[in-house]
């Protein structure tokens, strides 16, 4: 493994929140390297530090001290221009709240990314919708997400996430509000698309039955890593 080539780099990440007078330790020097093609699992309940890890590791916040590499880029010292810039390149995110916009299609909402690269409309909807049909939601190209399941939302999830063949995908709770059925085919596609195309996958999760789609597991209480398991 250390022979890969790294995908996430953390170094020494520390992050502190005020409140009032008080602060408050969410992540206590996080220091964590996370390979090209790994699938690593973010394990944690409520109020260990999960999410705000992932808030590191996408650039959403910057620490208190350390910092973060995505693919040899220090994405904790960008401003909010270039890290969306570099989302654009680099990154996808599936969320639990599926976040596709209401007014668009699911085959518009797909090739939204494609759009902020100025890729002409009838060449993004070509690749949209192929991407759509290979999560079965061939039936479904031109309806409006409150025209779908919970399941078929979080398909066009994917294929939005996926459409523009992102290096690191960021899953945040991906399967969180679907059944166990939905959940092991929304699962199957997210690792499938990432076997297939070497991509890297941080599936950030309080559900410990998520580990089974993982290579690698990184537990976190308080703010600290007190596990890191790989599997493969």
């Amino acid at each position: 493994m250390e022979r890969r080539e790294p995908a996430i780099q953390v170094k020494n990440v520390r992050k502190v929140y005020r409140m009032g007078d008080e602060e408050v330790v969410a992540l206590n020097r996080i220091n964590l390297t996370i390979y090209k093609g790994e699938i690593c699992c973010i394990f944690g309940t409520s109020g260990s530090g999960k999410s705000t890890l992932l808030n590191q590791l996408a650039g959403m916040e910057k620490p208190t001290r350390g910092e973060v590499l995505i693919q040899g880029h220090c994405v904790s010292r960008m401003s909010e221009e270039e890290l969306a810039a570099f989302r654009q390149k680099y990154i996808g995110f599936i969320f639990q709240s599926y976040n596709l916009l209401p007014s668009m299609t699911a085959i518009e909402n797909t090739a939204m990314p494609l759009m902020f690269r100025g890729m002409e409309k009838d060449k993004r909807e070509k690749i949209a919708e192929g991407l759509l049909r290979k999560v079965g939601l061939s039936h479904r190209l031109h309806h409006y997400p409150g025209q779908m399941s919970g399941g078929q939302q979080q398909r066009a999830g994917i294929a939005r996430a996926f459409v523009t063949r992102p290096q690191v995908v960021f899953a945040d709770e991906p399967t969180g509000n679907l059944d166990s059925r939905t959940t092991a085919d929304i699962m199957k596609m997210i690792t499938g698309f990432a076997r297939k195309y070497e991509q890297t996958i941080i599936l950030v999760t309080h559900d410990p039955g998520m580990s089974r789609y993982a290579d690698r597991i990184v537990t976190l209480v308080d703010g600290n890593i007190i596990g890191d398991e790989r599997k493969r």
